[in-house]
């Protein structure tokens, strides 16, 4: 197991050259981006454009773009800990695999220095991480297969975003982008 920082940046494979250029944006992007363009009712599932925000790069929209075109590649179980969470994701495609990589050791790391990118489409439910990131304890694998992430933590109100999260992200890589649409009109 290593952290995050022992992997350092040379882990983090350069998923980022996968085709689609940046579109321009659409939508009100009510408060924090949280809107969903043409008043809630229109979705351009070719290009994203609610992959991108206020603070994300290009690149980053990319590998997200890369994984919700592609989550029927996807494979994820969760197993919540007392003090956390233990996720196991995998992909059958080389390149979402890269994508998925690169994707969590960049958020990882934007949690443990509180850069939050401000995706339109990012869950409220990661804005405590973004606060109070530096007390979440994260450990991560990455196997042949996949990638193993455990993050713990001890205020009970870090562990239940943590287990809320991974629930969010087992339906995103369950039901693709039909999960966020749901979530969000929710909100």
């Amino acid at each position: 197991m290593y952290g995050l920082k022992a992997l350092g940046y040379a882990t983090v494979f350069s998923a980022m050259a996968f085709g689609a250029s940046a579109q321009g944006l659409h939508g009100d992007g009510a408060a924090h981006g949280h809107g969903h363009g043409a008043n809630g009712m229109g979705h351009d599932e070719v290009n994203m454009p609610g992959l991108r925000g206020e603070n994300v790069t290009e690149a980053e929209s990319l590998e997200m773009q890369v994984m919700f075109q592609n989550f029927t590649t996807l494979s994820r179980t969760v197993d919540n800990l007392s003090n956390g969470i233990r996720t196991v994701t995998t992909s059958s495609d080389p390149e979402v695999l890269a994508a998925l990589t690169s994707h969590i050791a960049g958020m990882i790391n934007r949690v443990e220095t509180r850069d939050n990118p401000l995706v339109f489409i990012q869950s409220p439910t990661l804005d405590i991480f973004f606060e109070r990131g530096d007390e979440i304890t994260t450990e991560i694998e990455v196997t042949d297969a996949g990638i193993v992430v455990t993050q713990t933590a001890d205020d009970p109100d870090l562990i239940e975003a943590l287990h809320t999260h991974a629930a969010e992200v087992s339906d995103m890589a369950s039901r693709g982008m039909m999960s966020v649409h749901e979530r969000m009109m929710g909100q």
